[in-house]
């Protein structure tokens, strides 16, 4: 039998074919999370499979985005994950954004990956938008 090649070699590493399919957000404002990402121009639809809780979700690319509520168990909301997205218009993103009362952490600035602007979603993850 004859091992298969599952990747490439990068940097002396074997570095897997991946691709991102799935991104959850747990939380407990899930209609004020829902709302902050929906002013980034991400359209969330309600979900309910089976018996579980209804949620919602945006398919972004070949990524499925999605809010969910935290259980009331005791669980501690992540604050730590740090997410990008890429907008065509920043300016109008920002304002709808601030009509959000959203917490901007950095203004808008010329970066190596174009113009970005760092703000916090309601439990207070740190969101980059940059410029298309």
């Amino acid at each position: 039998m004859t091992a298969r090649r599952v990747g490439r070699r990068m940097g002396g590493l074997l570095m897997a074919d991946v691709a991102l399919s799935l991104v959850v957000l747990k939380t407990r404002q899930v209609d004020r999370v829902r709302g902050f990402y929906r002013a980034l121009g991400i359209d969330l639809a309600a979900e309910q499979h089976g018996t579980g809780p209804l949620h919602y979700a945006a398919q972004l690319g070949g990524v499925v985005f999605e809010v969910y509520p935290l259980p009331d168990d005791g669980s501690v909301v992540d604050t730590t994950t740090r997410l990008g997205f890429t907008v065509n218009q920043l300016t109008e993103v920002i304002e709808e954004l601030r009509a959000h009362s959203t917490i901007i952490d950095r203004n808008p600035r010329a970066t190596e990956w174009g113009v970005r602007v760092v703000v916090r979603d309601p439990d207070g993850r740190a969101v980059e938008v940059y410029q298309r």
